[in-house]
């Protein structure tokens, strides 16, 4: 068995999956709110070598066998704040996810603030999902009732009536967050949302994703230099393999 074979294979898997996340990084770089995807390589043992097949060279013990393992996950540092001028754009300053639900009742939690009306006045976000309040209510605007304002605390005014409070919830653990479709997470394990207590809001801003696009085109360049590296070991063992055998008839 040639382990160094096993090895370069293994890693070439993993650097497929670093290779996922930086292109997802980079597609995604100018989302709203996104928050970017991170992997971490460690080792993981996958067996041990015996020196011979019974094991009685030394102390009988073998060599371990090493292979990449890939942990993947999510940063969620706050992405740059920038001004839109827009009343129904808000920016969540610090901790915190808006609550929003979709049209078949499932909830998830964004920091996308870039919230819209639908046909019946209903704010909704990019996705057309509900935002909610804190009542745990849909929020709706009346047809022409004044200018709209948003609180720091994330309540809602227009023309001087409150028409709910923004849900700004948090978690005990955001790595136990999972990512779904628009830039949202949803809990795992069981994990409930909290509502933050004091919310800093700012009304006609966006957050911006917290990606560096120059330095995963860094990273794309790493990745592209290891996968040409582990093709040529391979390349390299597979001639040997192939030189021994040709030798030995």
């Amino acid at each position: 068995m040639n382990i160094g074979l096993y090895q370069s294979a293994s890693s070439l898997s993993a650097l497929e999956r670093w290779q996922d996340s930086v292109s997802q990084n980079i597609a995604s770089s100018q989302q709203t709110g996104y928050r970017k995807r991170t992997v971490n390589f460690s080792t993981q043992v996958a067996g041990e070598l015996q020196n011979d097949p019974k094991g009685r060279v030394g102390d009988g013990r073998g060599q371990e066998m090493l292979f990449p393992k890939v942990n993947t996950g999510i940063n969620f540092v706050t992405g740059e704040t920038q001004p839109t001028r827009r009343p129904l754009d808000v920016a969540i300053q610090g901790d915190g996810f808006f609550e929003v639900q979709a049209p078949d009742g499932t909830k998830s939690y964004t920091r996308n603030g870039e919230f819209r009306l639908s046909a019946d006045r209903t704010l909704v976000d990019s996705t057309g999902a509900h935002v909610m309040s804190e009542s745990g209510t849909p929020i709706t605007l009346g047809s022409d009732e004044g200018d709209l304002v948003i609180n720091q605390d994330g309540t809602i005014f227009q023309g001087g009536t409150s028409l709910g409070k923004l849900s700004v919830v948090k978690f005990a653990d955001n790595n136990q967050l999972a990512p779904v479709a628009g830039g949202a997470f949803v809990p795992t394990g069981g994990m409930t949302a909290t509502q933050v207590e004091k919310p800093e809001l700012l009304q006609g801003y966006l957050e911006g994703s917290n990606v560096t696009p120059l330095r995963e085109m860094v990273d794309m360049v790493l990745i592209s230099r290891a996968y040409e590296a582990n093709q040529k070991m391979i390349t390299t063992v597979d001639e040997q393999m192939q030189k021994t055998l040709d030798a030995l008839g």
